[in-house]
């Protein structure tokens, strides 16, 4: 049997034709973007200067989530607990700092009207905080489940079925697919505005 026609995994192919939709939608946005900016009524903004520590933030979550799933693995049950919690929490900050950063940017005068350089960085940031709050959901929903089998035969037992396995490769794939999507949109900001160290 070929690997064009052997039976896929379900849900793991439905991740990736949604990863899939995320890059062409991201991909089209960032073309629309490129197109634009040579047109009237673009004028450069400043990025605020806290979605440099919301990068090394998310970055941090991927970490932690990938430790996490080591653990799992190894059956290291309250080490995975706890790097379940860290990750939700990174999350969590990284929301707060985003909108701190759309404060930072409202407080110069940024608006989404006007000038149309402002409203792309309020949808590109946006639509990927929309990633992130669905990641979130599923690691909420995860950490429930791990708190819910402290004892170490409830969880082992939890561990060692296949669809459990499973839940814990895709969340992690799909964290750290948007922890590698920000990280592009905001090289591509960088590249085309610059960072306004005196927002606050």
């Amino acid at each position: 049997m070929s690997r064009l026609t052997k039976r896929r995994e379900p849900f793991r192919f439905m991740l990736w034709l949604g990863i899939g939709g995320s890059v062409l939608l991201f991909t089209v946005l960032l073309g629309i973007y490129i197109v634009r900016q040579t047109g009237p009524g673009w004028a450069d903004v400043a990025l605020p200067n806290v979605f440099i520590l919301s990068t090394l933030v998310i970055l941090l979550s991927s970490l932690t989530l990938h430790n996490a799933t080591r653990a799992f693995q190894h059956e290291q049950f309250a080490n995975y607990r706890i790097n379940v919690a860290t990750t939700l929490i990174l999350g969590t900050l990284f929301i707060l700092l985003q909108a701190w950063g759309w404060r930072q940017m409202v407080r110069a005068g940024v608006g989404l009207e006007g000038n149309p350089a402002g409203g792309f960085v309020y949808v590109l940031s946006g639509l990927h905080l929309l990633h992130i709050l669905i990641g979130l959901i599923f690691l909420t929903i995860a950490l429930v489940e791990a708190l819910r089998r402290r004892a170490y035969v409830e969880a082992f037992v939890y561990s060692v079925n296949p669809p459990n396995q499973l839940k814990i490769k895709l969340l992690t794939l799909y964290w750290h697919f948007v922890d590698v999507l920000w990280i592009v949109l905001f090289v591509f900001l960088l590249f085309h505005h610059r960072v306004d160290w005196r927002l606050m």
